[in-house]
């Protein structure tokens, strides 16, 4: 495994790798955790080379102290990876992605405006332009990502379709922790009492698949957010039911297609976002 930092390093090592077949790539924000491995595992299971980046993009950030406090560990992270059998860690410096300002905007419709879009204005342009730029960079065949971040998951792969760019988009399945919250660089933030807590979101979203059917969907959505905001740790930002394709309101279960519930949920501080699929 070969940590580079520049564009022209990994260039210059990527140039022979390459001749040994399909590439892979799994692009993160770094403060790796099992999540990530388990999508770095799939990646060398399914290419015969393999790239990480870790790259905090500062493009994403609406808040600027949450990009301050977003959690830092490259050594951790290179410990955490060295076992996987991944051959290039890419950990470059903002004037490595963006030589010059990104001043890009893309037009996802829909699909950026609600939900998390409506929370975080300009959140998914900054990681069109990080996830484009570094695919442009890394040129892989295939790159993963997990569906945590689903209404991500969409908009990359709307990004993928409007640039016309020959990679494979491979969603990779929620990991949690034992409690059942899921996986994210984000809980290290939580306190232990505040982790312990938050498993409380997703214990609510497998009631509430269980209940999908029974009460209507407004009914539904009222009930998820009003059982977990009755828990003096948590504070619900939204909980929506949307298509599963298209990521609109859902009015009926009569509606076609796969419904998912998402949400995202103040811990504290702390924002934590989940998903469950609910038909």
């Amino acid at each position: 495994m070969v940590l580079v930092k520049t564009v022209e390093e990994l260039k210059k090592n990527l140039k022979a790798l390459r001749k040994k077949g399909s590439l892979g790539f799994v692009p993160t924000m770094g403060a790796l955790h099992s999540g990530h491995i388990s999508l770095v595992n799939q990646a060398v299971r399914e290419n015969r080379v393999v790239v990480v980046s870790i790259f905090v993009n500062p493009n994403q950030f609406n808040d600027a102290n949450d990009l301050k406090h977003y959690p830092r560990n490259l050594d951790a992270d290179l410990k955490l990876l060295e076992p996987t059998g991944c051959d290039i860690v890419f950990a470059p410096e903002a004037r490595e992605i963006y030589p010059e300002p990104d001043t890009r905007k893309f037009n996802f419709g829909p699909l950026e405006t609600a939900m998390e879009g409506k929370h975080r204005p300009g959140h998914f342009n900054g990681v069109a332009q990080v996830v484009s730029r570094l695919f442009e960079i890394v040129e892989p065949g295939k790159a993963y990502f997990g569906l945590k971040d689903f209404q991500q998951l969409a908009i990359i792969n709307k990004l993928v379709k409007m640039l016309a760019l020959p990679v494979e988009i491979v969603p990779c399945d929620i990991i949690r922790e034992k409690n059942g919250l899921a996986m994210s660089s984000r809980n290290e933030l939580l306190s232990v009492e505040e982790r312990n807590n938050a498993a409380f979101i997703f214990e609510t979203l497998t009631k509430a698949k269980n209940l999908a059917g029974t009460k209507n969907v407004n009914e539904l959505e009222n009930w998820v957010k009003e059982n977990i905001n009755k828990n003096p740790f948590l504070n619900v930002e939204y909980f929506e039911i949307v298509d599963f394709e298209n990521l609109q309101p859902v009015k009926s279960w009569g509606d076609k297609g796969k419904k998912i519930g998402c949400i995202a949920v103040f811990c504290g501080k702390v924002r934590l976002i989940d998903n469950i699929v609910l038909n």
